[in-house]
């Protein structure tokens, strides 16, 4: 979705991607391509990068911590030395969802980031790297601490998809399983919003921004809404929520309002019909 945007408006863009979660199919063929795992040392020519290169698995980096860090802590150091050499501002995807921990309500950048998995942790030390990096070198780094991304070409497979997974599951007829007692609350926040918040950091400073919409939606909310979407009447599964999974997690995206001049604009429900559309395209 960011390529997309970046070719549209005349950017040259170039993907450093190994293809452990993406899809070829959605690589924008205006696009250059590197395959490379960010594990290991790489070089760009660019005057931004955007960091969205993830072991994005909140169970997986339980089960696999130090996978998770190889890719999320060293990945990122591989990537501002590369940015370093090119002379690149990083704005890097950070996770508010998994960042902040247990969320009294809707939290600002303030408050206290608790991770309670390994991915946030990661998540976390990627963060301090930037910062240590903006002062040891004089950088402007940006990190956007990201609810929960959904929208088109979400990948159903990834645990952080709950979107995708109950969309395609609905689409095909499947059960639907919701962990824990369907309230744990989510903000959801349309893919093209976050592209747009991504696009408002470039050439700024500050930070870190939260990027999501304040609205707290819970589970089985979200259940409910996408089969009103894909007009499914099968109710959902429950079975015992997972370890790692915080209760609730809102973010209140005020400061990059005020200082990027970003806020959502796609509701849940719109942003849902636009996901399921682009599904039903893609299944035609």
């Amino acid at each position: 979705n960011l390529v997309d945007a970046l070719v549209a408006r005349g950017d040259d863009v170039t993907v450093v991607d190994d293809f452990a979660s993406g899809k070829r199919e959605h690589l924008n063929p205006a696009a250059k391509l590197v395959e490379h795992d960010i594990s290991s040392p790489f070089e760009v020519a660019a005057e931004v990068v955007f960091h969205l290169a993830a072991q994005a698995d909140v169970q997986t980096s339980m089960r696999r911590p130090d996978y998770d860090a190889s890719v999320n802590v060293v990945g990122t150091v591989n990537v501002l030395a590369a940015a370093q050499e090119a002379g690149a501002q990083v704005v890097f995807a950070s996770s508010g969802g998994a960042g902040y921990g247990e969320c009294p309500g809707p939290v600002t950048e303030s408050f206290p980031f608790l991770p309670l998995s390994p991915y946030g942790i990661a998540k976390k030390c990627g963060e301090e790297y930037l910062a240590g990096w903006n002062r040891i070198h004089d950088a402007h780094h940006v990190a956007l601490r990201f609810a929960n991304v959904y929208g088109p070409r979400q990948d159903a497979g990834l645990e952080g998809g709950v979107v995708a997974i109950f969309l395609e599951r609905m689409a095909d007829g499947e059960p639907t399983v919701i962990f824990g007692d369907g309230g744990h609350i989510r903000d959801f926040v349309y893919v093209g919003d976050v592209v747009d918040a991504m696009l408002a950091a470039v050439g700024g400073s500050g930070g870190p921004y939260n990027v999501g919409t304040g609205v707290e939606t819970s589970i089985a909310e979200l259940h409910d809404a996408c089969a009103r979407v894909s007009g499914s009447d099968r109710a959902a599964e429950y079975q015992e929520a997972r370890l790692g999974d915080v209760r609730r997690s809102v973010l209140d995206s005020s400061l990059a309002d005020q200082e990027l001049g970003w806020r959502a604009e796609v509701g849940l429900a719109d942003g849902l019909e636009l996901t399921w559309a682009w599904m039903r395209q893609e299944a035609s």
